[in-house]
C-alpha cells in the first residue's frame, strides 16, 4: 500500500472516492488508526445510516401526495383517471416501507417522526403536478402542515372509497 499524508488522503476523498475508501479500509485492517481519515469516514457512516430512512421518507411522501390528490384533485384528473393509479402507488409505497421495516426494524420508530419532512416533499410534488397539468399551483390550497396523521397515511384504505 502506498503511503499518503493525512492531508493527501483527505484530498483524495473528493478526487477519487473509491481509492479513498480502499486506502482507509486497508488502514483499518492494518490497525493504523492514526492515519485514517476519520472525519470523512464518520460522515460516510452517518450517511449510510440515514439512507434507508431517507428512502422511507420518500415513500411516505408519495403516499401523502396521492392521498392529497385523492381527497382534493380527483375532479382535475378527469374521468379517465378514477384514482386507481394513486391507489396502486400508495399501496406500492407502503409495501416498500414495510420491506425496509423488516430489513431495518429501527426505522419503524423513526419514520413517524419524519411526517413533516415527507409532507414538504409531497407539497413540492403536488405543485409540480399542478404545473405539469397546466394549473396555477397558487390557485389551490395546499396546507403548510401535513393534513394527515402517520397512522392514516399508512393504513387508510382508498379501495373502500373508490366509486366505480
Amino acid at each position: 500500500m502506498r503511503t499518503l499524508s493525512k492531508e493527501e488522503l483527505k484530498r483524495l476523498y473528493d478526487e477519487d472516492f473509491p481509492l479513498w475508501a480502499e486506502i482507509n479500509l486497508e488502514l483499518l485492517k492494518e490497525k493504523a488508526y492514526d492515519l485514517v481519515d476519520w472525519e470523512n469516514l464518520l460522515e460516510e457512516i452517518e450517511d449510510m445510516a440515514k439512507s434507508d430512512l431517507k428512502a422511507c421518507i420518500s415513500y411516505l411522501a408519495v403516499i401523502l401526495e396521492h392521498l392529497y390528490k385523492w381527497d382534493n384533485f380527483k375532479d382535475l384528473a378527469g374521468e379517465e383517471h378514477t384514482g386507481r393509479k394513486w391507489i396502486k402507488s400508495i399501496n406500492g409505497a407502503r409495501r416498500e416501507i414495510d420491506a425496509k421495516f423488516k430489513q431495518y426494524p429501527s426505522l419503524r420508530n423513526k419514520l413517524p417522526q419524519e411526517l413533516e419532512k415527507a409532507w414538504i416533499e409531497a407539497r413540492k410534488e403536488l405543485y409540480n403536478w399542478l404545473e405539469d397539468n397546466d394549473y396555477e399551483p397558487d390557485d389551490f390550497y395546499i396546507p403548510e402542515e401535513c393534513p394527515y396523521t402517520y397512522e392514516e397515511a399508512m393504513s387508510r384504505d382508498l379501495k373502500k372509497e373508490l366509486k366505480i
